[in-house]
């Protein structure tokens, strides 16, 4: 290093020039000759570079959600082909019956036209192909799954049919032994006629069996297509066949057709547990589709919902797939699951995907035997990781090459990181630590400024969630708050940050005030960006401890971003004087992120909006703010971790004032639009659930008093917000409040509407279940016997104080078949909860053997908490409620799941002092 002194006029002109001196402690100068440069960069720049992203974005999840294949008729798809067309007619005639429920003549047609398809597919296979179709009708049966939707319950049915249908080569006999299992449903809920749950799905099924049975004669696996029954009542069908049908024991993998709106691509959200499936899948898929953030969302019990899958999975053992169509999700379940709504190209995709899927594992001589002999962390291990890349390629690896991947990154980075701090010492950590506050400042002003707004809008909006039948509007109403959140949160830390470094510098260099100013700015800003390298880092050390699939998503927002910096910007120079960040960094270190996560995201935020329909599990039982901020978090939060990088660009840039003002502006037009109701909230084909429910209540008797039923008609929503528009429409007298709370044991409705007129007419007294206590021995143990006797009805749900019984048993009394054993049960809030479905010939007369606890055992005792509750569904409309149903407005629909009543409902309990 050549060292000279230099004399205060040189000093000052090299400083005027750019160029700067350093003076170390033993008073000799040390010139870098380097030039700061101007630190500022245009506002047009920054404002172009939004823009593009922006567009990328929506560019990136148009391409990958909604690029459709192209509709083939019978004659462009072949004897061997799939067709959507060809499957578009299934659809089209199972819509036709309306809603088909089980228990109801509609699903009787709908079933008898599957098994008429099925056995004209039989007589059109291959000559080398045998066929088989079986009218399935299962006994009654009891299903009680350990986790999720179903968990403290016991699902009882009783007088199901299902279409089975098995196509096996001919002469390759192990085929008959080792079967793939292909399932969906037939039934749907009372209130749609369900074309695309799951009609669509049968539809596809229908057409894959007969394509497969002219392809089936060089596989050497059977292919069993199960088209069940009981599915919406509480995967009945599923269970009945995995216990009861003699092909069952042949299964050796489970792939599930469901719907969880209309349309669109069909996306793989579970998978597992073994990954041999979805490893095949990938390889053979024409277009695949699938996201594991997807999976841990569902198994994290974010979405309220279940499927087949888990009874293949839990009681089977079974490994395999699990489909869905989740395009317009606020249609599921309501009148708006239309046949006009199902987008052209949603069957292709799906068929196209299964049929080369089917081909191509049949004819494999690897074939998965099941888990039952893995222990839990080899399974861990070998779960699969996967994702699609603009619904062309998927990627799949398993969780034991990804936690060597993580660890590798995770370590290589706190190495780097550990250096950095090293060497940049006390000032390093100081600035680190500043800039992690940056992050933290973004989100807390980010999560302030939309929990704000999701507050404001139930008081100044018709509705609590106006954006529904415009999902669009969420970019205003909590994009843009989110945005500006973001925005100053960043803002203050890099001021903070100027603040610590300008004073390190003034300290440090004998350079003029206004070299050191620029300096801070430029060390400022690659520290906020540094920062998001950190954060995402913290974020996969932690998925990766978890085991959290989606961790992918932190590693490419870690790794690009760091390389691109490291590439362009990193030097080992100590003497280099801080440069603004070049534009080429941020391209090229968010390519690649934006590319894997843009579309997922928009598509998950899609998913949120729509779910907003049916939030509210417990009408009026979550404040009204409550799904809008589910909605604002989510997107602040992935707004924060995403333009962590490029916010950093905007504080050097002079676009500042026109991103707030563009912010405003677009905020203040998204509110100023669901305000004044110009777009209203909901539509005729994306609809508010509601309920419409005449209820008989004779709950709070003894069994030996007077009936003296009271009867009334219900009027609620799982939709958050009033019903004060919709009761003055009606104009039947409802009344209301929460004061009109209604106990429907498997919900509690505590926001509602309430009228009495004309309520007395349409049921009989002969229709009001009884439970009636035959026996009751207080021995050691004490016990009960209760006959129950739900008359017309073979629907119904009981709940048992778990509090005051240990343990039960339910016997058909009819027949004297025992339905549920004595077994350890599971409970929620202290009840367990027996839910039966069954056809017209299912049995309405029972025998319940209660098994007290003894006194030192109880948990509580409360005297104005019943022994058990009981609700029996009737699917009758009586002069009333079709009277409501009738002025219902056009943006209403009811809402079927399998624990909402249907439009008949009597309440009948027995108190705990029988």
């Amino acid at each position: 290093m050549r060292q000279r002194r230099e004399t205060a006029s040189a000093a000052s002109k090299g400083s005027s020039s750019g160029e700067a001196s350093e003076k170390p402690s033993d008073g000799v100068e040390i010139r870098a000759n380097v030039r700061l440069g101007n630190p500022r960069r245009s506002s047009y720049v920054w404002l172009a570079l939004l823009l593009i992203i922006t567009y990328s974005c929506s560019s990136i999840y148009n391409y990958q959600f909604q690029n459709m294949p192209m509709p083939l008729t019978s004659e462009q798809a072949g004897k061997r082909g799939f067709s959507e067309i060809e499957a578009f007619k299934h659809v089209k005639a199972l819509t036709e019956f309306g809603p088909h429920p089980v228990g109801s003549d509609a699903l009787h047609s709908a079933l008898q036209y599957v098994l008429t398809a099925s056995q004209t597919i039989k007589k059109t296979a291959h000559w080398e192909v045998d066929v088989e179709v079986d009218l399935f009708h299962a006994k009654s049966g009891a299903n009680r799954l350990v986790s999720g939707l179903f968990m403290g319950k016991t699902l009882v049915y009783s007088d199901l049919s299902h279409v089975v249908v098995r196509i096996l080569p001919k002469y390759v006999s192990e085929a008959r032994e080792h079967s793939i299992l292909v399932s969906s449903h037939i039934d749907t809920v009372f209130s749609t006629e369900g074309a695309g749950d799951c009609s669509s799905c049968v539809g596809v099924m229908l057409e894959l069996a007969r394509g497969i049975s002219q392809w089936a004669h060089g596989l050497k696996r059977g292919v069993i297509f199960l088209f069940n029954t009981g599915e919406e009542e509480g995967l009945d069908g599923a269970h009945s066949f995995i216990t009861q049908h003699p092909w069952s024991s042949t299964v050796r993998m489970a792939i599930d057709l469901e719907a969880m709106g209309i349309g669109g691509k069909s996306s793989i959200f579970q998978a597992g547990p073994n990954p041999w499936a979805i490893e095949n899948f990938a390889l053979a898929a024409k277009y695949p589709s699938g996201q594991t953030i997807a999976q841990d969302l569902f198994a994290s019990g974010a979405i309220k919902s279940a499927t087949d899958f888990q009874v293949y999975k839990e009681v089977a053992g079974l490994s395999g797939l699990d489909f869905a169509y989740v395009d317009n999700t606020a249609v599921y379940h309501t009148k708006n699951d239309k046949l006009e709504l199902l987008k052209k190209g949603s069957l292709q995709h799906l068929g196209d995907n299964m049929l080369a899927f089917l081909l191509h594992i049949g004819a494999s001589a690897d074939f998965p035997v099941g888990n039952a002999t893995e222990s839990e962390d080899d399974i861990s291990n070998n779960n699969a990781i996967y994702f699609d890349i603009l619904g062309t390629y998927m990627v799949v690896y398993r969780q034991k090459l990804a936690n060597m991947l993580h660890n590798s990154v995770i370590m290589q980075s706190l190495l780097i990181w550990t250096t950095s701090l090293v060497m940049g010492g006390k000032p390093a950590m100081a600035s680190l630590a500043l800039s992690c506050l940056s992050v933290l400042l973004m989100m807390f002003f980010s999560l302030s400024f939309v929990f704000l707004v999701a507050f404001i809008l139930p008081l100044i909006c018709s509705s609590p969630v106006p954006y529904v039948s415009s999902p669009w509007l969420v970019i205003g109403l909590f994009g843009a708050p989110a945005f500006l959140g973001a925005f100053t949160g960043q803002h203050f830390g890099y001021l903070l940050l100027k603040i610590y470094l300008l004073n390190v510098h003034s300290k440090r260099r004998q350079l003029p005030a206004i070299i050191q100013a620029d300096i801070a700015k430029l060390e400022a800003e690659r520290w906020l960006y540094k920062a998001g390298s950190f954060v995402w880092l913290i974020l996969l050390t932690l998925g990766n401890y978890f085991k959290i699939g989606s961790s992918y998503l932190a590693l490419v927002w870690l790794v690009s971003p760091t390389f691109a910096y490291g590439f362009f910007e990193a030097t080992l120079t100590p003497a280099r004087l801080p440069k603004p960040l070049k534009l080429v960094t941020l391209l090229i270190g968010l390519a690649i992120p934006i590319l894997f996560s843009a579309g997922t995201f928009i598509r998950l935020a899609a998913t949120v909006v729509g779910g907003m329909v049916r939030l509210d599990r417990n009408p009026g039982g979550t404040p009204e703010w409550l799904g809008n901020f589910f909605i604002g978090a989510f997107i602040a939060v992935v707004l924060c971790l995403t333009l962590v990088y490029l916010l950093s660009y905007v504080h050097l840039s002079g676009a500042k004032r026109a991103i707030i003002l563009a912010t405003l502006v677009l905020f203040g037009l998204s509110l100023a639009i669901v305000s004044s109701g110009v777009v209203p909230p909901f539509s005729e084909d994306t609809a508010r659930a509601v309920n419409v429910v005449h209820v008989v209540d004779v709950t709070g008797r003894k069994p030996y008093e007077s009936q003296n039923p009271v009867s009334y008609v219900s009027l609620f929503s799982t939709t958050p917000g009033k019903l004060n528009k919709e009761a003055e429409q009606i104009d039947e007298g409802f009344t209301c409040g929460r004061d009109q709370t209604v106990d429907f044991v498997t919900f509690l409705v505590k926001y509602g509407c309430r009228t009495d007129n004309d309520a007395s007419s349409g049921w009989n007294e002969s229709d009001i279940p009884t439970m009636n206590v035959e026996s009751d021995t207080k021995g050691n143990r004490r016990t009960s016997r209760v006959s129950i006797n739900t008359k017309g009805s073979v629907r119904w749900v009981l709940a048992i104080n778990t509090n005051e019984i240990e343990d039960f048993e339910l016997e058909d009394a009819e027949n004297s078949e025992e339905l549920i054993s004595v077994d350890k049960k599971t409970n929620v809030d202290g009840w367990h909860i027996i839910q039966f479905s069954g056809g017209k010939n299912a049995p309405t007369i029972f025998d319940l053997n209660l098994y007290w606890r003894s006194a030192s055992t109880r948990t509580t005792h409360e005297t104005d908490r019943p022994l058990l509750k009981l609700r029996t569904d009737v699917g009758r409309i009586t002069p009333i409620t079709e009277r409501v149903l009738s002025k219902l407005p056009r943006w209403c629909s009811l809402f079927g799941k399998s624990t909402s009543p249907h439009t008949l409902a009597f309440l009948k309990d027995l108190p705990v002092q029988f």
